[in-house]
């Protein structure tokens, strides 16, 4: 999924346009093996854990961690990103246990991309203060971590106190890969010191360009030497003619084949690693957009695919 010397391309599930802020998660099992058989180097899951009508937006509807096991037991190589688990609203533990769970399943594809949330409205609900979720995330990533590579870590903060007990699995290789998804209250030196990758959103690349440079220059400040990639959503309406000029449209553009490979072209220069396409505002349909991103987009940002992972890894 991440090469410093390449840029991959994902999509973000679902594949589908929203009613009413609600998606019909039909066939979307069916898109995800596609999109791993078609060689897209990742699927991402979004966390909303309660439907505002404000946003008027449900994701994919279901928990994140319950469609993540069923990507799994569907695709055999694609990474399976998440983007991103709201860490304040969810004990540290059942989170580094659920993710650590999907990092078994999966064959070790799983990243753990986390959030700080951004829809204050849900916090009463779980009886969360909004104010303080940067400290909480900040605990939490550092419980997440030290819970699924350590042995019988010894871990007390405001989730509680963990004391001669062990958390299992651990994750693959004895490391989960962290992502901050937009910057969670953080600033982009304590990402660079705690996480290994950024999450952002899509910006034209003039406006992204400082914020490649800025966390190229922060990284190498802090670990000179270490990759840390930069990631960023985008909205893609793929035009039929491959030649339609980009116009923009929320968080993306409307435009044609050709037209997006010299975008994404310019975008790997300037520093990103991966781009997650959304479909949400697709005027096509999303098997026949891939289809066309795989024969003529991917081509030109290939992943090394991992070695195939059976769908009855599961224990």
């Amino acid at each position: 999924m991440f090469q410093p010397d390449r840029l991959t391309l994902g999509l973000m599930q679902p594949m589908a346009p929203l009613i009413n802020g609600v998606p019909d998660m039909a066939g979307q099992l069916a898109l995800a093996a596609r999109a791993d058989a078609l060689g897209f180097a990742a699927l991402w899951v979004r966390d909303v854990p309660l439907f505002d009508p404000e946003f008027n937006d449900a994701g994919q509807i279901y928990d994140p961690w319950v469609w993540l096991g069923q990507l799994a037991a569907v695709t055999r190589r694609i990474a399976l990103s998440s983007a991103g688990i709201v860490l304040p609203l969810r004990h540290p533990l059942h989170t580094a246990k659920a993710a650590a769970s999907v990092d078994a399943v999966s064959g070790g594809r799983f990243l753990l991309g986390a959030a700080s949330g951004d829809r204050a409205s849900e916090y009463p609900a779980f009886d969360r203060s909004h104010a303080s979720r940067g400290e909480a995330y900040r605990e939490y990533i550092e419980v997440i971590r030290r819970s699924t590579s350590e042995d019988y870590p010894e871990l007390s903060g405001t989730f509680g106190s963990l004391r001669n007990l062990d958390l299992l699995p651990k994750a693959t290789d004895g490391h989960l890969p962290l992502l901050a998804v937009g910057s969670a209250q953080q600033s982009l030196q304590w990402i660079a010191r705690h996480l290994d990758g950024w999450v952002t959103y899509f910006r034209p690349l003039e406006q992204q360009r400082p914020r490649i440079d800025t966390w190229n220059r922060t990284v190498q400040s802090i670990a000179e030497g270490t990759f840390l990639p930069f990631t960023e959503s985008m909205f893609i309406d793929l035009a039929e003619d491959p030649d339609t000029a980009p116009s923009p449209i929320f968080l993306g553009y409307r435009l044609g084949r050709h037209r997006l490979v010299e975008e994404l072209t310019a975008f790997a220069k300037a520093g990103v690693h991966h781009v997650a396409f959304n479909l949400r505002h697709s005027t096509r349909p999303a098997d026949e957009v891939m289809q066309e991103l795989a024969e003529f987009v991917l081509p030109s940002f290939p992943s090394l695919q991992a070695p195939t992972t059976p769908p009855s890894q599961a224990p």
